[in-house]
């Protein structure tokens, strides 16, 4: 099921705003790649569960919050694979009605809620290691499946890509960013705009997934777009995506894309680039976190 896919559609924007700062802008719609695995996701997926099952996994478990398009993507992928799938999820079993998990635990996916306090504690290999044993023979993926291995099958993304000054993404886990900056052309930039509050620490977390981004100047990240954190979204800035949506022709959710395309359109009008600029946004999926009145 991961063999290479069609390449996702290349949709060129018209924007007032564009054409009042002289920009040319460009949307990439992996939010297309797959009904169930999109964007991103399908991306990140692609060798981690090649691997899972090089390794002869019994099943495959890993983490997110009560809306994560990576448990909603790995449970489907899990079904596909024949493999069972186990999501450990922030917050509260209610949360197991809203439409993200109701998916998940349609397509198989057991789901154990945890305290915010024990989900902090998903880095800790003593934890890691309890987990391991309680579902021997599982294969653990990080959460948002940003691991070593997701790299190459994001970096695939620039084969279908054209020359462009700038990339831009929405970033969570890091993992994305991390993989496209793995085979950065030189005369591309790339721009990331953090989906999380308090979301400092992610220069560290693409870092350390590859160590050459501490030295590498093509990058960087916006870290006041967020709206209030994890699949928050204020009225007015949920307002403003659903118009943006319709101005651009372009569906959007409020967690990931619509709010990183509502900070780019926002720095687009202070100036923070170029005239002239050819820009590309990467459209990373998840439109079915737009469910449910998020």
């Amino acid at each position: 099921m991961f063999d290479q896919a069609s390449p996702s559609p290349l949709q060129s924007l018209q924007h007032p705003l564009l054409e009042r700062h002289r920009l040319r802008l460009w949307i990439k719609r992996d939010d297309l790649l797959h009904p169930r695995i999109s964007g991103n996701k399908w991306r990140k997926l692609k060798y981690v569960l090649r691997q899972a099952l090089t390794e002869h996994a019994q099943g495959l478990l890993s983490f997110g919050g009560a809306w994560s398009n990576h448990l909603h993507a790995l449970a489907a992928a899990g079904q596909a694979l024949g493999l069972p799938t186990v999501g450990i999820v922030r917050g509260e079993p209610a949360s197991a009605a809203n439409p993200t998990l109701s998916d998940a635990a349609a397509w198989g996916m057991a789901l154990r809620f945890v305290s915010r306090q024990d989900y902090r504690r998903r880095q800790d290999p003593d934890w890691l290691a309890a987990l391991a044993a309680g579902h021997s023979g599982f294969y653990l993926i990080p959460e948002g499946g940003s691991t070593a291995l997701a790299l190459p099958g994001v970096a695939e993304l620039w084969r279908e890509l054209p020359a462009v000054d700038q990339v831009i993404l929405p970033v969570a886990s890091g993992g994305t960013l991390a993989g496209l900056l793995t085979a950065r052309p030189a005369g591309t930039r790339i721009t990331g705009y953090a989906v999380l509050k308090g979301a400092g620490w992610l220069a560290r977390t693409v870092s350390a997934l590859y160590p050459p981004a501490t030295l590498d100047p093509g990058w960087q990240l916006r870290l006041e777009h967020h709206g209030g954190g994890y699949a928050k979204c204020p009225a007015q800035d949920r307002q403003r995506i659903l118009e943006l949506a319709a101005e651009l022709s372009v569906p959007l959710e409020p967690v990931y894309s619509g709010k990183a395309i509502l900070g780019l359109f926002r720095d687009i009008e202070a100036g923070r680039y170029p005239a002239g600029s050819r820009l590309l946004f990467v459209h990373t999926g998840g439109l079915q976190g737009a469910r449910g009145g998020l």
